[in-house]
């Protein structure tokens, strides 16, 4: 990665293998994960490639914003047409150890899961292998019947009428050995409304997209997402984010203001690997928006089926494809992105993909940070 771009350096090897210790064991090799060549030839790239002063402007607005808010460490990483602009990190990664952050730093990426999870949704649309306008009782034929059909569209859109977290269930902190464990939770609570009629965002409707997945398949739904997704877009620091296992690089999570700084909430994410579940770095997240940019995971025409806001009944547009967020910068330019909360995590992904760049931020603090990377990456979009 010395040149700046996505190229697999294999200078450096190691095996990272993650084991959950469940009932039915889950044994992933997540292969070749490698130090990057040159972080430090990266980051003094970019003033070659951006404006003079850009980055400073950018890295010392973001590091006021973290002082503002508490957040003790973030992981930047911008780049355009799969040439890296900007990598660093900034702050810590463990405020007790005094352990910096750095381009490798694992985070939790919260509903950025959601995108990942929908470039393994369309492989198996192109497939054939899933129909979005089926109900999803074709591939998940144990999730309860409703009063009306739900199809897989309807779901991965947020437009099935599943519900959302209630009470402490974002705080869970019990193992949920399998995907269909996971859909106990909710599947046998009543719709919100009639699919297709309202957008209500739903993490356990992508715990039912985890099952159909699995369903149409036949393939353990980690076990697809590392095989078929993150090694062939170059993700080796992306994983589930197993808590009974060791996983180099992983952060500490942090919850409060920046005048309570505390330790976050133990949970253990078991419940939803597909709608919050995953463990990445910025470079990583990077890789896969390119990797979707330029169809190495799925076709164009899947690809922008994704990135398509869906229309209610009544013809209003969502704003929401198929795990993804759709809109317009200020500007006007085209934008597809997702953010992500999580007990003591903040993400984001910003894809521009009509100027080809691509921006991941990633903080070990639930500190929301409104606005912070949307605004960055407006700003590089428009730099000459």
């Amino acid at each position: 990665m010395g040149s700046g771009k996505w190229e697999v350096d294999n200078t450096e090897k190691g095996i990272a293998v993650l084991t959950g210790v469940r009932s039915r064991a889950i044994i992933l090799s997540m292969l070749l994960f490698a130090w990057p060549a040159s972080i430090e030839a990266q980051v003094a790239t970019a003033n070659e490639v951006l404006p003079t002063g850009l980055v400073d402007s950018l890295r010392a607005e973001l590091l006021d914003t973290m002082e503002q808010a508490g957040v003790p460490g973030v992981s930047i990483t911008v780049a355009r047409d799969g040439r890296v602009l900007w990598s660093e990190g900034l702050g810590w990664a463990d405020l007790e150890q005094r352990v910096a952050v750095t381009p490798l730093t694992r985070f939790r990426v919260g509903s950025v899961s959601k995108s990942l999870t929908s470039a393994a949704l369309g492989m198996l649309v192109e497939q054939g292998k899933v129909d979005l306008d089926q109900p999803v009782q074709r591939y998940v034929p144990s999730f309860p019947v409703k009063r009306w059909p739900i199809t897989t569209r309807q779901v991965a859109g947020h437009i099935a009428g599943i519900r959302h977290y209630r009470g402490d269930e974002f705080a869970l902190n019990r193992p949920f050995p399998t995907v269909s464990d996971g859909l106990t939770i909710f599947a046998d609570d009543t719709l919100l409304f009639e699919p297709g009629t309202a957008y209500r965002y739903s993490s356990y409707g992508y715990n039912l997209l985890s099952a159909v997945i699995e369903g149409a398949s036949g393939t353990p739904f980690l076990e697809y997402m590392v095989t078929r997704v993150f090694r062939p877009a170059g993700m080796r620091q992306t994983t589930p984010d197993f808590v009974d296992s060791l996983i180099p690089f992983r952060a500490r999570w942090y919850s409060g203001d920046q005048d309570s700084v505390v330790n976050a909430t133990f949970v253990d994410n078991s419940y939803k690997w597909a709608g919050g579940g995953f463990l990445s770095t910025t470079e990583d997240l990077v890789r896969f928006g390119f990797a979707m940019l330029d169809d190495k995971l799925v076709s164009r025409e899947t690809r922008d089926l994704l990135w398509t806001t869906l229309t209610l009944r009544n013809g209003k547009a969502t704003g929401y494809g198929l795990g993804w967020g759709v809109s317009q910068d200020q500007a006007g330019r085209r934008r597809v992105m997702h953010s992500g909360g999580s007990m003591g995590g903040t993400a984001y992904l910003v894809i521009y993909p009509d100027e080809r760049l691509v921006v991941a931020l990633l903080a070990n603090s639930d500190q929301p940070l409104v606005g912070v990377t949307p605004g960055i990456a407006a700003r590089i979009a428009s730099a000459k």
